[in-house]
């Protein structure tokens, strides 16, 4: 107990001690005060605060979208604090350095790291709290901290007295933060491992969850913006005197994106918002339509493209046989089942925000997250920036976006007064930041005995990290380290230059496609088109082979461990080499992302030229699992999400404009389309991997499969039509 840090020292060495360092600053919040205890006499650190009361309140620095965040990183403090889990609380962290997410670009919930961030500094913080305790109980009692131990919230003397942990807080907070500390062996754990009940549970069923749409600041506003139809176009003139004469419009101001209508309520914007009349310039991408995505990702696949990876040399003309495909995705909307929306009061001296955001804060390169643009338009230094995240419905990567941000704190600027900005579901499927369209180019050879020679695969697709670099060109990426680094967007190939198949010979490459429309980070990113790519392609090398596609596979994983393990588990489960119910077939796939792995295999009919999926088994690892059901949960979530895209999804373009508009042209898997799904966890001791995102890669290659094996022709472009 000697050796003691200071709050801030224990944040910053705690988590490098973890192995969990960034190599990017947060612009502006070099020295920035941790954020405030909310009056909690005992509050060590940034994230756990104890009452006299007993109550343990977590702060939860990740945005709860549905993943269940708020119940897993209570059960990490809980755990190592010995809590009592019926005195567990949570709440949302502010925006704050101290809560910069270690594995990404600052207070940023994505990338399936919320668990993986957390799984370290979260448990030493609550040892160290816990020691703490303990500590003011031993002078109380005049022993020797190592005398006592904690239980269910309480420390315990030798002689079976106890101190609970809300009589301790007070005495505790005067103690030194430890500075080293020893955490629990995973055969001690009591709580991580269990499906415990989440948290949010009660008031997201009673309805007191605050989502975003419910922020209510008094005098609030309502804006509507109407948005070139066309991507990159601009007004050229606009006449706002109708939308002025609609009932409870207040204003009628220009911003950035367009014209935003401000007016009492929802209604009167939208109406006002429709009566408007705006002459756009619609600019160059007025002619785009699908033919010339199509045509241009065509004419890039013949490029050489940038190299990505290369295994081996001179191995293709071993090859006895060849086969050579190309699969296409389209574009896809995240269609959210709350849409975009954010509310602003900008002051001359102050801004306060609140958003549905996945990402608080973040270094000027990646637009300084929601509080860096409210800071930005405002004017005003960050620290003056307050940002209340509320709870999400649904974000899938969209609300790691700032656009819907930067608009409320426009129109707030400009009419001086707090503003909810409200997207309709139009505005949201039309004027989405988009999972890029992408073009797969794959070539293998097979030897004479049937065994891989070479795989070669170039990817062509549209850049999301791009826009995060102005002024990025392929020559300038070819300098530069980092995610671009030779000209490869390691977002945009990810899943595919490390396939754990053994070929003698590998090589992928990248191109850019520059196509103008606006892509962003869609739930799983790359691997929700490389893996489509690269397992179905392995189901055709399997037939060319003529072996069976999952020995084929297994034949493929020996050095791939755990890859081979969620194989086998899975297709055990799903009674692969044994017959089905009649009229259906099975499809497989596995494939690792965001640290876990993770097989299906889906059941499917086809009648009528509809494909169904009546059973999907899912088997996977993800290291050490903290809740089971909130894993289950996650894996069900991912594969119907996935299960939107391979039978339903696609963005279409004509004139520039996307064709379509709301559900009933963007249509989404109903739960009477949800088939039956079985989900399997390896047991495993190994550091956890992510979950919110590993279950939707293997969903559309696994059906995809299924179906070519019923129609007896490759499937090869999403979505699947029969």
């Amino acid at each position: 107990m000697s050796d003691s840090l200071s709050r801030r020292g224990f944040l910053k060495t705690g988590i490098a001690a973890a192995g969990l360092t960034l190599a990017v600053s947060l612009d502006g919040c070099a020295a920035e005060p941790l954020p405030d205890s909310g009056g909690a006499p005992f509050a060590p650190d940034a994230w756990i605060r104890i009452g006299t009361d007993g109550l343990v309140t977590v702060m939860v620095d990740r945005s709860e979208m549905g993943q269940g965040v708020s119940t897993a990183l209570p059960m990490l403090v809980a755990e190592e604090l010995d809590a009592d889990w019926s005195t567990v609380r949570y709440e949302f962290a502010p925006a704050n350095e101290a809560y910069h997410n270690p594995l990404s670009l600052g207070q940023l919930t994505g990338g399936s790291t919320s668990v993986r961030a957390a799984w370290y500094p979260l448990r030493e913080a609550a040892a160290k709290a816990r020691l703490m305790l303990v500590a003011a109980a031993a002078a109380r009692w005049g022993l020797a901290p190592s005398q006592c131990r904690t239980d269910s919230g309480a420390v315990v003397a030798p002689d079976g007295r106890q101190i609970r942990y809300g009589e301790l807080a007070v005495a505790a907070a005067a103690l030194p933060v430890p500075g080293r500390v020893t955490l629990k062996s995973l055969r001690d754990f009591r709580l991580i491992g269990r499906s415990l009940p989440r948290l949010d549970l009660e008031e997201k069923v009673t309805g007191r969850a605050v989502f975003g749409m419910d922020a209510e600041p008094e005098g609030v506003l309502t804006a509507v913006v109407a948005r070139s139809p066309v991507f990159g176009g601009k007004v050229r003139s606009f006449d706002p005197t109708a939308a002025q004469a609609v009932p409870g419009v207040r204003q009628v101001v220009r911003i950035g994106s367009g014209i935003a209508v401000v007016a009492e309520g929802y209604w009167a914007a939208r109406k006002g918002c429709d009566a408007l009349r705006i002459e756009w310039d619609e600019g160059e991408l007025a002619g785009l339509d699908d033919a010339a995505v199509s045509a241009r990702l065509e004419e890039l696949s013949r490029s050489e493209g940038n190299l990505a990876r290369r295994v081996g040399q001179g191995a293709r003309a071993a090859a006895d046989r060849t086969l050579d495909a190309v699969y296409e995705v389209p574009y896809l909307a995240h269609a959210t089942m709350e849409p975009m929306n954010c509310t602003a009061d900008v002051r001359e001296d102050r801004v306060t925000v609140w958003a549905p955001t996945q990402f608080q804060t973040g270094p000027r390169m990646a637009g300084g997250g929601t509080r860096g643009t409210a800071a930005r338009i405002a004017g005003v230094p960050l620290s003056r920036v307050t940002v209340h995240t509320t709870h999400l419905g649904g974000g899938f990567g969209r609300r790691a976006e700032t656009d819907f941000v930067a608009e409320a704190c426009q129109v707030s600027k400009a009419v001086g007064a707090p503003v909810r900005l409200v997207w309709s579901r139009e505005d949201d499927i039309r004027h989405d930041q988009y999972r890029p369209a992408a073009r797969h180019v794959l070539r293998a050879g097979l030897g004479a005995d049937g065994a891989p020679v070479f795989w070669t695969h170039h990817i062509v697709c549209p850049s999301i990290i791009a826009k995060f670099i102005p002024g990025f060109v392929p020559d300038f990426a070819t300098r530069i380290a980092g995610p671009l680094k030779g000209g490869v967007d390691a977002n945009a190939i990810e899943g595919a230059p490390d396939i754990p198949y053994a070929f003698p010979h590998l090589e992928v490459r990248y191109t850019r496609a520059d196509l103008g429309v606006p892509v962003g980070f869609w739930r799983s990113v790359g691997h929700s088109h490389t893996a489509f790519a690269v397992e179905c392609f392995l189901d055709e090398l399997a037939g060319l082979a003529d072996q069976d596609p999952v020995e084929f596979r297994r034949g493929l994983l020996a050095g791939a461990p755990r890859h081979r393990a969620v194989l086998d588990l899975a297709t055990e489960k799903a009674g692969w080499g044994t017959p089905g119910p009649p009229g259906r077939y099975r499809g497989v796939a596995v494939h690792e992302s965001f640290g876990s792995f993770v097989a299906q295999v889906a059941e499917v009919s086809i009648a009528e030229g509809a494909v169904r999926v009546h059973r999907v088994v899912c088997a996977v690892d993800c290291g050490q699992v903290v809740n089971p059901d909130i894993v289950r949960a996650q894996m069900e979530s991912g594969i119907g999400f996935g299960l939107t895209a391979a039978l339903k999804g696609r963005i279409s373009l004509r004139n520039g404009r996307v064709t379509q508009s709301n559900f009933h042209d963007y249509p989404l898997l109903t739960m009477r389309e949800m088939p039956e799904v079985e989900v399997y966890l390896v047991p495993s001791n190994l550091e956890p991997g992510g979950v919110g995102e590993p279950g939707t890669p293997p969903i559309a290659p696994a059906v995809a499969n299924a179906v070519s094996a019923a129609i007896g022709k490759r499937v090869r472009t999403l979505p699947i039509a029969v």
